[in-house]
């Protein structure tokens, strides 16, 4: 099992060596999650896989290769779409699972 994931990190690590000599956008090339903050009010997400919580004070993405947490209050999803959100409120912290 753990060959599994080390063969895994290599190739990811491979594939992300090669988007940075070709200068890819990784957002695009390896599916990454894109965050945008404006202050602490706004944050518009790209390329999210779906969202695996949503109370007013913490909203829970699933991306491609992790989960983003955005804590806060007030928080509401604005709009979103297949692709993107806009999240909206006082947010107080953004982690990376």
């Amino acid at each position: 099992m753990r060959k599994n994931i080390d063969r895994i990190q290599r190739n990811e690590e491979r594939k992300e060596s090669l988007i940075d000599s070709l200068r890819l956008p990784k957002d695009i090339c390896m599916g990454a999650m894109k965050v945008t903050m404006t202050g602490n009010r706004e944050a518009w997400i790209e390329n999210y896989r779906g969202l695996l919580e949503y109370t007013e004070r913490q909203i829970l993405l699933q991306g491609r290769t992790c989960q983003v947490c955005f804590e806060g209050t007030r928080l509401s999803i604005d709009y979103y779409t297949n692709e993107d959100m806009k999240i909206s409120g006082c947010i107080s912290c953004i982690r990376y699972i």
